[in-house]
C-alpha cells in the first residue's frame, strides 16, 4: 500500500495540473469550470478570478449561497451533478446534460492507473430551448433555493444574461474537455477507450436481455446454459467469421447474465470454461498449442481477478478479437504462401489418393480453415479441383499414349473406369473414348483459368 503522504502528494499534483489545464480551457472557451475530487466533492480552482467561480457566474441556484460556501456539497443541484459524473465515469467519456432551468453542463472523468480519481465540469451556456419562461410564470415573487430566498426576477435576469449554445457547440466543448481530462489521466492511457468499449458491449447485451425478458416472464423458468450458442461461437471462429462470432458471444453472454443475475462467481466459472474452449480453436497445427497456452496464461488470471460482468465481457470480446485477428492474418496475401505450398504438394501427389488433412498440414492450416480459404481463393472446393487436375492429366494421356481407359483411370486416381468416364464427361462434355477418337480439341475450354501455370507445365 502506498504511503499516505505520497498519495496526498499525488492528489495535490493532479489537482494542480487540472487547475492549470482547465484555466487554459476556461480562457479559450469562456466556459465556467468546476473540478471534482475522487469522492465527488466540488473544488473550485483558486487560480480563477472571482467572476470565473461557477456559483457566482453560471448557477443561479448558488448565487445566494454565501453562508454555505464551505459546504458546497449540500447544494440541491449536487445530486444531479454527481449523478452526471458517475454517468460519465461509466461511459468513459464526456457526458452532456441540462438542468431544470435550461442551463447546459458537461462533465468528463479523470483516471489514475485505471481508477477514477476526479472529474471536471464545464458550463456557462443556455440550451436553445429556454425553460425559464414557464418556470418563473408559476412562481411567487420570491422562492427558496440553496437554503436562501432569491427574488425570481434576479434569477431570471441572471439566466437570461447567459449566451445560448446549440448542440454542436456544446458537443465540441465537451469533446475538447475530454481531450484535456485524457491528458490528465495517467498510468492507463487507453482507459477512457476501455470504458467506452465496455459501455457499448453492455448496451448490445442489454437489448438482447430485454428480448429475453419478454420471452421468459418474471415467474417462468429461466433458460439453461446455451450450449448451441457456444457451438455457434466456436464454429464461427474456426471459419474466421468475426461478425458471426461476436454476435454469438453477445447472445451467449446475454442468456448467461439473464439466467444468473448477481451470480458473479458462477458466471466467472463459465467464462473460464469459455476461455479454455476458445483458446483451443485450431488456427494452424504448429501454432495452436503455443497460442492456446499463451491465451490461457494471459486471460485466466484476468477472469479470476475480474470484479464485474463488464470486465468479464470485455475479456471475452478481446479474446475473440485476438483469435479472429490471428485467423485473419492467414487471409489475403499470407494465404498465397500457404496455398502455394498446398498446390505444389497437390501437383506432386494428385495421381494418388490424398486427404484434406494431409494437404492442410502441408499448408500449415487446420483442415476446416484450409477448406474454407481454398474455396474462397480458388473458386471451387478441393474435391472439384483435384478432379479437374486428374481430368486434365487424363486428357493428355488419352492423346499422347496408347494406355487403355482402365489404365488411365488407375494412373489418374479414379476409382474405376466407369467413375473415370463419368467425371471426364462431366468436365469435357464427351466421353474419354470419343475425346481420343476425335483428337481432343475441347479440353482447352475446361476451366484452364483455374489451373496453375505450374500445373499446366507439369502435366505436359
Amino acid at each position: 500500500m502506498k504511503d499516505t503522504k505520497l498519495l496526498h502528494s499525488e492528489n495535490n499534483n493532479l489537482t494542480e495540473k487540472a487547475e492549470k489545464i482547465m484555466y487554459d480551457y476556461n480562457q479559450a472557451t469562456g466556459s465556467s469550470i468546476c473540478i471534482y475530487t475522487k469522492d465527488y466533492k466540488q473544488q473550485f480552482p483558486e487560480s480563477f478570478s472571482a467572476e470565473h467561480v461557477p456559483e457566482k457566474e453560471i448557477c443561479p441556484y448558488c448565487s445566494k449561497f454565501s453562508q454555505y460556501k464551505d459546504r458546497k456539497d449540500v447544494c440541491p443541484c449536487n445530486e444531479m451533478h454527481v449523478n452526471a459524473v458517475i454517468e460519465a465515469t461509466n461511459k468513459g467519456k464526456c457526458h452532456v446534460y441540462q438542468c431544470g432551468l435550461g442551463l447546459l453542463f458537461w462533465v468528463s472523468p479523470i483516471y489514475t492507473n485505471g481508477v477514477f480519481s476526479g472529474a471536471v465540469r464545464g458550463s456557462g451556456f443556455l440550451g436553445e430551448t429556454k425553460k425559464t419562461v414557464d418556470f418563473f410564470s408559476n412562481t411567487n415573487d420570491t422562492f427558496v433555493m440553496c437554503y436562501d430566498e432569491i427574488k425570481s426576477n434576479e434569477v431570471k435576469d441572471k439566466i437570461d444574461s447567459l449566451p445560448e449554445a446549440d448542440g454542436d457547440k456544446v458537443q465540441s466543448l465537451a469533446e475538447m474537455m475530454q481531450l484535456c481530462t485524457e491528458s490528465l489521466s495517467s498510468g492507463s492511457e487507453d482507459y477512457h477507450e476501455a470504458i467506452k468499449r465496455r459501455a457499448q458491449q453492455q448496451e448490445i447485451i442489454s437489448k438482447i436481455i430485454d428480448t429475453l425478458k419478454q420471452q421468459y416472464p418474471a415467474n417462468s423458468e429461466k433458460p439453461c446454459y446455451p450450449l448451441e450458442k457456444e457451438k455457434t461461437l466456436l464454429s464461427a471462429l474456426r471459419k474466421g467469421d468475426h461478425a458471426e462470432a461476436k454476435k454469438a458471444l453477445n447472445e451467449l453472454l446475454a442468456m448467461l447474465f439473464f439466467a444468473n443475475p448477481g451470480q458473479l462467481k458462477y458466471i466467472q466459472l463459465r467464462v473460464i470454461e469459455l476461455v479454455v474452449l476458445i483458446s483451443r480453436v485450431e488456427i494452424s497445427p504448429e501454432k495452436n498449442a503455443l497460442l492456446s497456452m499463451e491465451i490461457n496464461n494471459q486471460n485466466l488470471k484476468l477472469v479470476q481477478d475480474a470484479k464485474s460482468i463488464e470486465e468479464l465481457t470485455d475479456i471475452l470480446h478481446n479474446l475473440v478479437d485476438r483469435i479472429s485477428s490471428t485467423i485473419s492474418s492467414y487471409r489475403g496475401i499470407p494465404h498465397a504462401a500457404s496455398l502455394r505450398k498446398a498446390e505444389n504438394f497437390i501437383l506432386e501427389n494428385f495421381t494418388r489418393k490424398i486427404s484434406l488433412k494431409e494437404i492442410s498440414a502441408v499448408a500449415g492450416l487446420s483442415p476446416p480453415y484450409f477448406s474454407t480459404i481454398f474455396k474462397e481463393e480458388m473458386g471451387e472446393n478441393l474435391s472439384k479441383y483435384l478432379n479437374r487436375l486428374r481430368v486434365e492429366k487424363a486428357s493428355h494421356l488419352l492423346l499422347e499414349t496408347e494406355m487403355s481407359l482402365s489404365e488411365i483411370a488407375a494412373c489418374c486416381c479414379f476409382e474405376d473406369q466407369s467413375w473415370f468416364s463419368k467425371k471426364f464427361k462431366a468436365y469435357t462434355g464427351i466421353s474419354p473414348g470419343k475425346y481420343r477418337n476425335q483428337g481432343g480439341g475441347i479440353i482447352g475450354n475446361i476451366g484452364e483459368n483455374n489451373l496453375s501455370e505450374g500445373f499446366r507445365k507439369a502435366v505436359k
